[in-house]
């Protein structure tokens, strides 16, 4: 019998090598399945795993970023523009370098987007401890900053021989390509086990090309979905963010209009259908449209797809009626059964083709899409005038953000990808963007993390070149998240990855600030001149700190000049960011909102909290019972 092949590596040159020979078939053929990634180099890192990543620095490119958290926030937006089906690794150093990327697998894990993880990690011998950036645990020697991911990862492994990334990596891989289990992997790679060498079958570095699976649903489930369909008055769709991950917005549009049910949407699932599609009834939620919401309240069979229902999307439960029955397509068991739920367990584009094909010629009664177009049309009316700047021209006051959000829409290309995330401008851009084009809005709302804009802009860029180099990637983002993290705008130029950034300055963190008075609080340490000074408040020059690092930027102080600024940045050579002033207290787009549950004090001194209180209270009574 012949000797098995083999080739001696060190276990860093073995994953690397192997990732390099992983593919994936796409739309457009067989691509590389982990596009690259990017790195933080640091002693726990750069000399075998550096050494490992030049070798193959062509075929897996590394970006270097300025931060460790957006460079993981940047693979996650390239993921996320890639709906699942390639993804990046973020590689950082022991200790901090790697403890700063714990938000970014919490943002991936939250959306359920696959993310590799390879972070330094202390020696396996440990015969130097405790050395540089070691946390030690006086009664666990074995524990290291990286178990802090177990909480925030689907896959987690420390590799402390070199022959076990035989094994882990391709169960990490798949992890990742797992539709109903898809989320981040974390490999801890400790310094010394990286440059150990072990003679690899040859067979790991072979070329594998993967392909993302398609359940179909138990035709049991199908059955019974089917049957309560066709007993609904007033059935409704709620169309999420895996519609999108499973390339099913065409069936989506074909099932609604063949049966003739209204569609919602959540915040991930922005961009499912055209604003101008008359089925498509806005969003739905506590950050949604009053047509959405008349409708979830009204809808007797709601057909959830791709949705994992949280609390934006449900008003905290009181968005349905008690009664109404939920039919949850979704490919994860998990969000399948939430909430008494009928469970259609599968792919979203095979079961809604499945349930089109029993459901035949049934149509919903036109009573409700009468409903459903009345509602729809009184919305939009209301967002023309709510986008609707009253000074065209140039009075030097703060604008709305909704008003800012209705001018670029209106001059932005339909194939434009717009990305924004925590803060305010998540609810007023899901009420009052009108989608131009399918899939080209990210909003952030999974883990509502501050500062993942302008990163994702950077990494959503790089998704968007290999697709649409002619179009632009704009950032929406808030003066607070700004200040939390920027230096992807030094990335972005360095990189040639040309971003809009559109920062709207409201002098702190307005949207929290909105929230504590709204709940008879007094404004405190949330707008920036509420907070304990030491000096006058000042804002402060984004243009002059967005010139600083590398950009092309300018002041606006009116829609008009907002409008003639987007067409100078869109025939920018570089990343443009565009400043302007927005309204801390008025200008909220103040219709669309379902209830939402939020914590409020049951004793206290001031009676506008105890009303606020009382308030909260009597909206919990239509709250749906959980199960």
């Amino acid at each position: 019998m012949a000797a098995e092949k083999t080739i001696r590596l060190t276990m860093a040159q073995a994953l690397v090598r192997h990732l390099a020979a992983q593919y994936i078939e796409t739309p457009k053929g067989e691509e590389r399945l982990c596009a690259g990634g990017f790195g933080i180099f640091g002693h726990g890192n750069v000399i075998c795993l550096g050494e490992a990543l030049y070798q193959h620095r062509d075929e897996l490119p590394l970006w270097r970023g300025q931060n460790e958290q957006s460079m993981a926030l940047a693979a996650i937006a390239y993921t996320k523009a890639k709906l699942r089906k390639r993804f990046m690794f973020a590689t950082a150093s022991a200790g901090p370098g790697t403890t700063n990327m714990l938000t970014s697998a919490a943002v991936a894990h939250s959306n359920r987007l696959p993310l590799l993880l390879l972070c330094g990690d202390t020696y396996a011998t440990r015969l130097p401890d405790p050395v540089l950036q070691q946390l030690e645990h006086f009664n666990n020697p074995t524990t290291t900053v990286n178990d802090a991911f177990k909480s925030v990862t689907r896959y987690w492994d420390r590799i402390t021989h070199p022959a076990q990334i035989i094994q882990s990596l391709p169960v990490a891989i798949a992890t990742m390509l797992d539709p109903a289990d898809c989320g981040p992997a974390f490999l801890g790679l400790p310094q010394d086990v990286q440059g150990w060498a072990f003679d690899y079958p040859v067979e790991f570095f072979e070329r594998r090309v993967h392909r993302i699976r398609r359940q179909s649903a138990d035709t049991r489930e199908i059955a019974d979905a089917v049957a309560l369909l066709k007993s609904a008055q007033r059935p409704m769709i709620i169309a999420g963010g895996g519609v999108q991950y499973s390339e099913a917005t065409e069936v989506l549009k074909n099932f609604a209009e063949s049966h003739g049910i209204p569609v919602v949407e959540t915040i991930a699932g922005r961009a499912n259908m055209l604003a101008s599609h008359p089925l498509n009834c806005g969003a739905i939620g506590v950050t949604g449209s009053n047509s959405a919401n008349a409708l979830g309240e009204k809808a007797d069979v709601i057909l959830a797809v791709g949705t994992r229902l949280q609390d934006f999307t449900t008003g905290s439960w009181t968005a349905f009626a008690r009664d109404a029955r939920i039919i949850a397509v979704n490919v994860g068991r998990y969000d399948a059964g939430k909430h008494r739920a009928l469970s259609v367990v599968g792919d979203a584009k095979l079961a809604l083709t499945e349930l089109h094909q029993v459901l035949g010629d049934h149509r919903a009664p036109a009573t409700w899409r009468d409903f459903a177009q009345t509602e729809r049309k009184a919305w939009l009316d209301y967002v023309a005038g709510n986008t609707r700047a009253p000074d065209q021209t140039g009075a030097n006051s703060a604008l709305s953000y909704a008003q800012v959000i209705g001018a670029i829409n209106d001059v932005c290309d339909p194939r434009d990808r717009i990305i924004t995330a925590a803060g305010g401008l998540p609810s007023e851009l899901a009420a009052n963007w009108l989608t131009k084009g399918i899939g080209t809005v990210d909003v952030e709302y999974g883990f509502s993390c501050m500062g993942y804009e302008v990163a994702g802009g950077w990494g959503a860029r790089m998704a968007q070149e290999e697709e649409e180099s002619d179009k632009e990637t704009v950032v929406f983002v808030g003066d607070g998240s700004y200040l939390i993290q920027n230096s992807d705008i030094y990335s972005s130029v360095l990189t040639g990855k040309k971003i809009i950034v559109i920062i709207c300055d409201n002098g702190g963190f307005a949207v929290i600030n909105k929230l504590q008075n709204n709940t008879g609080n007094v404004s405190f340490a949330t707008l920036i001149k509420d907070s304990r000074l030491a000096v006058a408040p000042f804002a402060v020059d984004f243009e002059s700190h967005a010139k600083s690092m590398g950009a092309q930027a300018e002041t606006v102080t009116s829609i008009a000049s907002l409008k003639e600024a987007f067409a100078r940045a869109r025939k920018a050579d570089r990343t443009y960011v565009i400043s302007l002033k927005t309204d801390p207290y008025e200008g909220w787009t103040k219709e669309g909102h379902a209830w939402w549950e939020i914590g409020t004090p049951e004793v206290s001194d001031r009676a506008e909290i105890r009303k606020a209180h009382a308030e909260v209270e009597q909206g919990r009574t239509k709250q749906r019972p959980g199960i």
